[in-house]
Parts: structure tokens; C-alpha cells; sequence
């Protein structure tokens, strides 16, 4: 994933990208908007997603241009907006260290603030670059709405199905990777076939980074995760590595979980082979990214692209202090 990020074409794009943002975030008629837009901005993040969208550009063929800059931006402003509704569903106080907007502004600022970031996007991609692309992006925004819903409908729910959860986080996560890679293809004139390829590589990735994601709440220590370890199970969200293990653990869940109990069913994950059985299920989803892409002319770039998800699953496994299988 460093490497993706630090090629130098890539690099020099998401400053650009970076630069564009921030226009974006602070583009309001209100000074407490753009504060408040600015500050989840400037939190941070790898910026996984808009880089993403600029190696799309690039495989294709064009060179990341105006229109591709701020196609990759409206996609990073849909994230941004994103965390912002999702702190608020979570009641979540603090993020990467600093506080929420909903524990800063209270709830209905922080909401309004999300909505504007997300609108804003939909109006720069409308604006300043396609028809098309707004409709992706708006596609995904739809989707994203959905897969977070779905996921409220199962919280505290033991019997939740691996289906479910699939569905949800496709929704929520894997939608907006999608759309990243798509609306670079779409910017490029690709084929109808390179637009699938890319598309389905981005899903195939969003779904991976997702599932690493929960298993790290699951596996990883408080200090590495910036968080309590299992906090989405605190939260009732039983997701998918903890229903594919098969461990026995319905007994354990439920609201209002004490330390002990949490434990308790973080020891039976790990004993029951989470990581093993999660691992493996991504790498066959990085099998069936890299399966997708479609011929790359640049070397480098194919490169980045086919090493990607199988870098990102040993990152997260070395910083969940594991040993990756395989």
C-alpha cells in the first residue's frame, strides 16, 4: 500500500487531489461549516481511496488530468461525509485521536455537516466533471446508505447470516471502492469491459479492506487499534470473521457486555481459528481482484494493482501481531 502511495505519479496526484478537498470542504456560505468540514478533513487517512482512482487512471492509459483529480476528491469527500454519519450512528466520541464532530457540535450539526460533505461532492462531480461519473458516485452514496442500514437491522442479532453481513459491508465499504476505480475508467473513455474489470477489482478490494478491518477489531490490541479491542462487538455489530469462524459463542452475546464476557468471546474467536479462516477468504478475494484487471500497458502500475490486495492482507496481519497463512 506504501508503494501505491508513493509512486511518484500517484503522489504528485494526491496532492493535487489533497489541495481540491479542502476547496470542496470549505466551499460553504457558512465559516462553521468549513470548520467543521475542514477539521474531519484534515484528520487524515491514507487517502487509499483516491489513490486508488488516479492507479485506475494511469492503467487506463490517461494521465490523471482536472476532471480525474476531482472525480478522486468527490470520492474522498463522500468518505469523509461518511465518517461523520458513521460516529454519530456509533455515538462515537473519538476518532484517530481527536474528538467527533457529534461529541464537539452535538448530534444534529455533526448530521448537517455529513450531509453537506456529501452533497458537495455530488455537486462537484455534476459541475466540474460528468454526467456520468455524479451518477456513479450518487449509485454509491445510495448504496452506502443501504449497506449501513442493513447493518443497523442485525445489530445484537446472534443469528445474523454471513450473507447478511456480506450484503451490508458490499454496501458500505466495497460500493464506494468500486466507484473510486469506475469513475477513473469512465474519465478514461474505457471500454464497457475495462469499466466492469476495474470495477469489480475495486469492489473486490473494498470488501477485503472491510473484512481485515473487522478482524482487527477482533484480534488486534487496544493500542494498536486506537480503540477497545472488540468494539464493534460492544456495539452488537457481528461481523463477518466472527461468523465465519463457527465458534460457539451465541451464549456470550448481547447488549451491555462486560469486559469479562468480551474476553471470553475474543478467546474463543482466536480458538476457533478467526485468523486463519478470515485470512484465507481474503486472499481469495485478492485472487479474484487481480483476476479482473484488465491488460495494463504500464508495467509499474500493473504492478502496484496485482500486489496490492495481497500487500494490504500482510499488513494488516503484521499489525494485528500475526502470523499470515499461506
Amino acid at each position: 500500500m506504501d508503494q501505491l502511495l508513493s509512486t511518484p505519479a500517484i503522489a504528485q496526484g494526491l496532492r493535487k487531489v489533497e489541495a481540491r478537498v479542502q476547496r470542496l470542504g470549505g466551499s460553504s456560505a457558512l465559516p462553521a461549516i468549513n470548520d467543521a468540514a475542514g477539521r474531519i478533513i484534515r484528520a487524515g487517512g491514507k487517502r487509499l481511496r483516491p489513490a486508488m482512482t488516479l492507479a485506475t487512471s494511469l492503467a487506463l492509459g490517461k494521465t490523471p488530468d482536472r476532471r480525474v483529480v476531482t472525480a478522486a476528491a468527490c470520492v474522498e469527500l463522500i468518505h469523509a461525509g461518511s465518517l461523520v454519519h458513521d460516529d454519530l450512528m456509533d455515538g462515537a466520541t473519538e476518532r484517530r485521536g481527536a474528538r467527533t464532530l457529534n461529541a464537539e457540535l452535538g448530534d444534529g450539526r455533526a448530521l448537517v455537516v455529513g450531509d453537506f460533505m456529501l452533497a458537495r461532492a455530488g455537486l462537484a462531480a455534476i459541475t466540474a466533471v460528468s454526467r456520468p461519473v455524479a451518477e456513479v458516485l450518487a449509485a454509491a452514496v445510495v448504496e452506502l446508505a443501504e449497506g449501513q442500514y442493513l447493518e443497523t437491522t442485525d445489530l445484537f442479532n446472534p443469528h445474523r447470516t454471513k450473507e447478511s453481513a456480506l450484503r451490508s459491508i458490499t454496501g458500505k465499504t466495497a460500493a464506494l471502492f468500486r466507484a473510486g476505480c469506475l469513475v477513473a475508467a469512465v474519465c478514461a473513455h474505457a471500454s464497457d469491459e475495462d469499466r466492469v474489470r476495474m470495477a469489480t477489482y475495486g469492489e473486490r478490494f473494498g470488501l477485503l479492506f472491510q473484512i481485515l478491518d473487522d478482524l482487527l477489531d477482533l484480534t488486534a490490541s487496544s493500542e494498536r487499534l486506537g480503540k477497545p479491542v472488540g468494539n464493534d462487538l460492544r456495539q452488537g455489530v457481528y461481523s463477518l470473521p466472527l461468523l465465519m469462524t463457527g465458534a460457539d459463542v451465541t451464549e456470550l452475546l448481547g447488549r451491555d457486555m462486560s469486559d469479562e464476557r468480551a474476553e471470553e468471546v475474543l478467546r474463543r474467536l482466536r480458538a476457533g481459528g478467526i485468523v486463519d479462516i478470515t485470512l484465507a477468504y481474503c486472499r481469495d478475494l485478492a485472487a479474484d481482484a487481480v483476476a479482473a484487471l484488465p491488460a495494463i500497458r504500464d508495467q509499474e502500475v500493473a504492478t502496484l494493482l496485482r500486489e496490492l490486495p495481497d500487500a494490504y492482507i500482510q499488513r494488516v496481519a503484521s499489525l494485528a501481531q500475526l502470523t499470515p497463512v499461506g
